[in-house]
Formats: structure tokens, sequence, C-alpha cells
């Protein structure tokens, strides 16, 4: 199948665990597909699956099953709401760079299939900078960074980000600030970002904005939902709503690297030249 439709594919990545960014990946999902956006979110947590968790979801298959030749990739996307889908992963799937050739050519063909029917494709990736973690990144058009106000949030970001820039020429990438107290510290986290980037690094940061601490997330999580829709008027929803606003404004890939497939190719080649 040749698409003809641009997607945004957005990795949502961080380095350090903790950082909530599986709350910004499926609240910015949600968010998007109020706003019209055909959303796919993909849990790429190959190793401890969470979004399905997250959403309280029962996913009866994974991608685990779609490798294994016995089902379709729409076979396992679960509804999440109204345009917004969630392709499960399963807990102790083996890393990308141990699928055979096989396997990468149904993953690309499986994406493929879908391509004409997503706008934006949201990669949930893991903590750390595993091997899983830099394929996803490096294959995704858009990366954001969530970091928080720990010194080893910080920290971690930087390191990421400086692996990805020394060993990978990657250059661009957009931070987002997670559970603030104020938007200062949010731009004061940003700044003790850029303090380092700019010093040590060729790269370019844009701040996208911060989430603010809200116990509403709390009571979201244990309802198992999306902040977004549980309570709307909250601190937090009304900074993720803004999120997806300029998240709808950043341009579309206007060339044949913006389809999906396209996407899941990349993935596939930066997976077996690590």
């Amino acid at each position: 199948m040749n698409a003809t439709h641009p997607a945004q594919v957005i990795a949502v990545t961080g380095g350090k665990g903790g950082v909530g960014k599986t709350n910004v990946s499926v609240n910015l999902g949600a968010a998007l597909a109020q706003a019209g956006r055909r959303v796919v979110l993909m849990d790429a947590d190959l190793g401890l699956a969470n979004v399905d968790v997250l959403l309280g979801l029962r996913p009866e298959k994974t991608i685990a099953d779609l490798l294994a030749g016995d089902c379709l990739l729409s076979d396992i996307m679960v509804s999440a709401g109204e345009r917004f889908n969630i392709v499960p992963a399963s807990s102790g799937t083996q890393s990308l760079v141990d699928l055979s050739a096989h396997e990468h050519a149904e993953l690309i063909h499986a994406f493929a299939e879908i391509a004409d029917e997503v706008d934006v494709l949201i990669v949930d990736t893991a903590a750390g900078i595993s091997e899983s973690v830099i394929s996803f990144v490096r294959a995704a058009q858009e990366v954001m960074v969530v970091v928080c106000d720990e010194p080893t949030s910080i920290t971690d970001a930087y390191a990421l980000i400086k692996l990805l820039n020394r060993d990978y020429g990657m250059s661009r990438f957009r931070v987002l600030a997670n559970m603030v107290r104020s938007e200062q510290e949010g731009r004061n986290m940003f700044a003790k970002l850029t303090t380092v980037t700019d010093r040590f690094l060729d790269v370019t940061l844009q701040y996208v904005g911060s989430i603010p601490y809200d116990e509403s997330v709390r009571k979201a999580v244990q309802k198992q939902q999306p902040v977004f829709n549980a309570f709307p008027r909250s601190k937090s929803s009304v900074a993720i709503g803004k999120l997806a606003s300029k998240v709808v404004s950043w341009p579309l890939p206007s060339t044949p690297r913006g389809h999906l497939e396209f996407f899941v190719e990349r993935l596939v080649r930066t997976a077996r030249q690590r």
C-alpha cells in the first residue's frame, strides 16, 4: 500500500523513569483526538508495557502476536476513545534488535496497512537509553523529551540528548517540563538543560511548555482514565490542551519520508545499525 497521507510521528522520551512520560503520552493522545486528529499511541516499552494498565484496557493480543504472524495490526489495536487507538506491547517482548528480518518486514507491512488512517502516531518509549529506545527515537520526526524537577532527570535527559547528538547526528529536540509547581519552575528546568547543551553540544532545544503538578492526575490514574477526560477543567488538563494546540501547529512533513511506513522502515534500519 502506498500512502499519500503524511502523519506526525512523535517519540515521547526522557531518559529517566518516573518523569511521567506515559501519562503525557496518553493525555496528549486524548487531547489530539478531541481536536479531531486520528491518533495511535504505540506502547514502545517492549519490556514493561503499561499504557494498557493506565487506561484500564485488557488487550487480547499484542505486538508479540503481530510479529508471530498470528494477526494484523488492526487486530491488536484497542480503542481508548473516539479517534484514539492503542497499540499494546507485552511485558517481556524481545527488543527490536533481536527481531528477525521476517519480523521486521511484518512490522513495516503492518503499519503500512493503517498509514492512511492515522494523523498522529505517538511513541511512548521505555525509560533509559537502551538500543530499543534509541531506535524508536531516531526513527521519529519529532522528539519530545520530558523532564521533571529532579537532578537525575536533567542529568539523564542530557545524557540521552548527548548520545543522540554525538553518535547519530540528531540536533533538534522539544522539551516538556512535567509536574511543575509553577510555570517559572518549568522554565528554570529548561534553562538548566540548555546551559549544559549550549556549552557542550551542537543541538537546538525548543521549550514546548509545562504540565503542573496536579492531584487530579493521581485520581485519574486510580480511575484508569486520562486526566484530560476524567477532569477536563483541571490545571493539568488545561496545560495538556495547550500542548496539543502546539502539536497541531507543528509543520507536517512534505516528503514521502513523512509517511507512516517510512517511520517503521527507519525504525528497522536504525535497529539493525546498532
